[in-house]
């Protein structure tokens, strides 16, 4: 192991997050935080880390984007059958994590999740690029290929098979990751970071300060 990683060191200086200037519905801080990492032209502001855990027990994580956000939840698509979908099937619940280095912030979002409906899988399915359509098809999500190969011919497949118009996969679809706690973190000088916890209470949120 290379010991200077050991020796690498930042000072987080460029903002502060106090109780009295924050949101108090963490959704509302939340796309805040979300609206000024977009305005800040970050590389993919809207790629978040979903951690969840399969029937042995064993925690796993993949980075993906999210797709829609209000009052119900955080949404994201993917193949059903991949891990995470296989692990989901398994334990309902799942974490989330933004992490917006350049401007010192990281998101962290838990809860259960559902699939959301047909309609709307549906509905943003059609929305995608040709080329992503036909890819959901083309791509068995997590299992063992023999190449690259296999891919470029399973949508060469799909092309022929369904020309413009490929419908959704019954095995692709969204899921929505329905919020019980969030964590907002700003980073502070001197290691001193902002942590501020909303966590869901008798059907009310409650704000508080977390050591960092």
């Amino acid at each position: 192991m290379d010991t200077r990683l050991a020796d690498l060191r930042k000072s987080y200086e460029r903002a502060e997050l106090d109780e009295t200037a924050s949101q108090a519905d963490p959704l509302q801080q939340f796309e805040l935080w979300l609206q000024q990492a977009l305005e800040a032209q970050l590389p993919e502001p809207n790629a978040m880390t979903v951690a969840t855990v399969g029937a042995d027990g064993r925690p796993s994580t993949r980075v993906v984007l999210i797709k829609g956000c209000d009052a119900r939840g955080i949404v994201w698509y993917t193949n059903y059958d991949s891990r995470k979908g296989r692990e989901l099937a398994a334990h309902p619940f799942a974490a989330l994590q933004f992490h917006w280095v350049e401007l010192e912030r990281v998101v962290r979002i838990e809860g259960r999740v559902e699939k959301v409906s047909d309609a709307e899988s549906d509905a943003y399915f059609a929305s995608r690029p040709l080329d992503s359509r036909l890819g959901a098809w083309a791509s068995p999500q997590s299992q063992v290929i023999s190449g690259r190969a296999v891919l470029v011919a399973n949508a060469a497949k799909a092309g022929v098979r369904f020309g413009l118009n490929p419908p959704r996969p019954p095995h692709w679809g969204g899921y929505r990751l329905v919020p019980d706690r969030w964590e907002f973190w700003q980073g502070r000088k001197s290691r001193l970071h902002d942590r501020l916890q909303y966590r869901l209470e008798g059907g009310a949120w409650i704000r508080e300060r977390l050591a960092p």
